[in-house]
């Protein structure tokens, strides 16, 4: 007994450490997929792609539907501040259109002496002001102040004036505006607008050999009469659709 105890082998006088087991990590081997295929990587869930809005014929977004869209979904806050936006909008355009009316006023320029210009047409005019604004174009809606009388004689029409309203035509366009003829649309193709000039119209571009009769004012063309006008130009813009 002793001779065997003494013969003992090292492994049995040493103690037996015990295998220390982390809980942080577990012993378990990680489960691999069946016939050697590679794990697949998580995919992270992503947000549903949202469905397109609704656009009105021919791609454009109704300005109605954005503001009912934001009041359902926002609140009426954000329908008041949609509206608030296109207010803006509309307030920067007239901004605009008062710079282009400063910017005319600023070009426009009294002419200190008045020299005669003869066309080829007969007409004969004087440069009083020349205009800072547009040059009025076919199709173009013009506004003007104009007085015409027959050589010598009483006016026919005068627009000029407190209380009284001036003339607006598309250039043109016919029957002409009560008072208007033949030369004095002639003229209007160069003038700019803020310009005034005086002209003197021959027959053949005014009432020609018929002359005119207004009728309700009384007032009458005789036939073949020279014509004098003052025209002044108040605005040029695109005529309405």
């Amino acid at each position: 007994m002793a001779t065997f105890l003494g013969s003992s082998p090292a492994f049995l006088l040493s103690p037996v450490a015990k295998p220390h087991v982390s809980c942080s990590q577990s012993s378990r081997p990680p489960s691999q997929p069946p016939n050697g295929e590679q794990p697949q990587p998580q995919q992270s869930v992503q947000a549903r792609p949202q469905a397109p809005r609704p656009k009105r014929a021919g791609g454009a977004d109704s300005t109605d539907w954005v503001a009912s869209s934001l009041t359902r979904r926002f609140g009426i806050g954000a329908g008041l501040a949609w509206a608030g936006f296109l207010a803006v909008g509309v307030v920067s355009e007239q901004l605009k259109t008062r710079l282009e009316v400063a910017q005319q006023q600023a070009n426009t320029k009294d002419v200190e002496q008045e020299q005669e210009v003869v066309l080829p047409n007969g007409i004969r005019y004087y440069e009083m002001r020349v205009g800072g604004g547009d040059v009025p174009r076919p199709g173009d809606l013009v506004v003007i102040d104009l007085q015409g009388r027959v050589s010598g004689g009483e006016a026919f029409v005068d627009t000029f004036g407190e209380g009284k309203r001036p003339l607006a035509l598309v250039m043109g366009s016919r029957p002409y505006t009560r008072g208007m003829c033949e030369g004095v649309e002639y003229v209007l193709r160069s003038m700019k607008a803020g310009g005034k000039r005086r002209v003197i119209v021959p027959p053949s571009l005014g009432f020609g050999d018929d002359g005119a009769d207004f009728g309700e004012e009384g007032a009458q063309i005789p036939p073949r009469a020279t014509l004098e006008y003052v025209v002044r130009v108040d605005k040029v813009s695109i005529a309405p659709a």
